[in-house]
């Protein structure tokens, strides 16, 4: 008997781990894609005409789309900030575009880090056992500070540590994880001005287009970790300007579009066709959402991942130089890149803070739906955490959307007010209550501005202040900010109500 005691004993074994194998497969996967400065306007579910964006479409009628999603702030590092902690503006760590050598200056690149104590939604995955991979761009905080990427979840990081360096589509270097991998012998500048003479479309074009890499990445990745569970996190970096895209991108587009030639007067580079490179700059960004689809079919693995589509803020807003074009050449104007929203980014009206959601995941979300529950960037980290199985930290800010993507609630009844603490561009605050928009601006000016009040269910435009009707919805906007944003003296603005701008 005791001859056939190891065989049988081995094959309970391998029993055992075979049988655990489909149970850590069979776990929900998460692709997070994050545009960089989409408008709500600019894809074509959310009523865009002139730029294709058929990937996108396909997700949106495969999944389901949400008409009143907001970003966590209306510029870049604090909405992913938000996004990434969970906590909206009042309590975020970082709430506006700060590099970090302003506070650190042993770092000469990169943006203002989080703090050793900050916890992301993706360590809560790492520790889960997941594989988790960013490729983009980050902003929120330098290779060896507390905020690098390998220090908040990320077992892979590839693409820009650096929002700035982001500014070119054809830079020096990139990073992967702690190595600084160098791209371009003559990288291409994000900013240039050229006032006279011929703009060519082929002096701004260098070696290595990054953007190339990035979405290669994050094919191997997918590939990668097919037989695990993994969190992936794309914050690609269209169609932030400048204007950088491949000549045969630009060139699928109609060239009578652009009579007028850009030159750098409102920042980042000249462009022969500043309309075209603008549109082509969607229409690649939806060719990557195309190939990470494509990625997830080849693995075998769609119908177990959670895609989710959306937006770091609104739209490019207006220059000041040249009135002609919005910043960079992008043309939101002719694109309707806000489908009648007012604001672009930098600002916390609806254009600035209303952006593209889509989330599909076969058999759990119903395909095809549409939905105006108003949620935010705050809502992921609760969101992600229910739909995985996986227990969120104490004091998040946001309420979990799965319910509602998983058809189980029509909404989400217990809706806290949403808030946004923005200290950039005069300071401002907005506070969303019910159906009810409250907005400040000017707050670190001379002149304040009194408050503004918009019926969203009439009045998504926001065209008609309500402001003297409505004294104790503003009283009750006052006590909430009072009571929900904390101290911040790295990025401070004054709260209506306090004699205090350490907020």
């Amino acid at each position: 008997m005791s001859r056939y005691l190891v065989p049988l004993s081995t094959l309970l074994t391998l029993a055992i781990a075979l049988n655990a194998q489909p149970v850590a497969a069979a776990r929900l996967n998460v692709v997070f894609i994050l545009a960089d400065d989409l408008g709500w306007g600019e894809v074509g579910c959310y009523g865009q005409k002139k730029i294709p964006t058929p990937n996108i479409d396909r997700l949106a009628a495969q999944g389901m789309r949400f008409t009143q999603h907001y970003s966590g702030a209306p510029v870049c590092a604090p909405s992913r900030c938000v996004l990434l902690t969970g906590k909206h503006l009042g309590h975020a760590e970082v709430r506006g575009n700060l590099q970090a050598q302003t506070r650190f200056p042993e770092f000469k690149e990169g943006q203002y880090p989080l703090s050793e104590q900050a916890v992301t939604f993706a360590q809560i995955f790492q520790k889960a056992g997941y594989a988790t991979g960013a490729m983009g761009k980050w902003g929120l905080g330098p290779v060896g500070s507390t905020g690098d990427p390998s220090r908040k979840g990320f077992d892979l990081f590839f693409g820009y540590n650096c929002q700035a360096v982001a500014h070119s589509f054809y830079p020096a270097h990139l990073w992967r994880n702690a190595e600084k991998i160098t791209i371009n012998a003559q990288p291409v500048p994000g900013h240039a001005k050229q006032p006279d003479g011929e703009v060519k479309l082929e002096d701004w074009i260098g070696e290595t287009y990054a953007p190339t890499l990035l979405i290669a990445e994050a094919e191997n990745f997918i590939a990668a970790n097919a037989d695990k569970p993994f969190f992936l996190y794309l914050p690609f970096i269209e169609p932030h300007v400048a204007i950088h895209p491949p000549r045969e991108s630009v060139e699928k587009f109609p060239a009578e579009w652009d009579a007028e030639v850009y030159r750098g007067e409102n920042g980042y580079l000249p462009h022969p066709r500043p309309r075209a490179g603008y549109g082509a700059m969607i229409n690649d960004l939806d060719g990557y959402v195309g190939r990470v689809l494509r990625a997830l079919d080849k693995a075998g693995v769609a119908e177990r991942t959670l895609v989710v589509f959306t937006s770091d803020n609104g739209s490019t807003h207006p220059g000041r130089a040249d009135s002609r074009f919005h910043v960079g050449g992008a043309a939101p104007p002719f694109f309707n890149s806000t489908a009648g929203l007012r604001g672009y980014k930098g600002s916390v009206y609806e254009g600035g803070l209303r952006v593209p959601m889509i989330a599909r995941l076969p058999g759990r979300i119903p395909a095809g739906t549409v939905n105006d529950t108003p949620g935010y960037f705050a809502d992921w980290f609760p969101t992600l955490c229910e739909a995985a199985g996986l227990k969120p930290p104490e004091g998040l800010d946001g309420e979990s959307l799965w319910p509602v993507l998983t058809g189980k609630s029509k909404t989400v009844t217990s809706r806290k007010p949403m808030i946004w603490v923005f200290p950039e561009y005069g300071g401002q605050v907005a506070v969303r209550l019910g159906d009810y928009k409250l907005v400040r601006q000017n707050l670190k000016t001379k002149s304040p501005g009194a408050w503004e009040v918009y019926d969203l269910s009439k009045d998504s435009g926001e065209t008609t202040n309500l402001a003297g009707a409505q004294g104790e919805l503003i009283r009750q906007a006052e006590e909430l900010l009072r009571r929900e944003v904390s101290e911040n003296s790295v990025f401070p603005v004054p709260i209506p109500g306090l004699n205090t701008a350490a907020r």
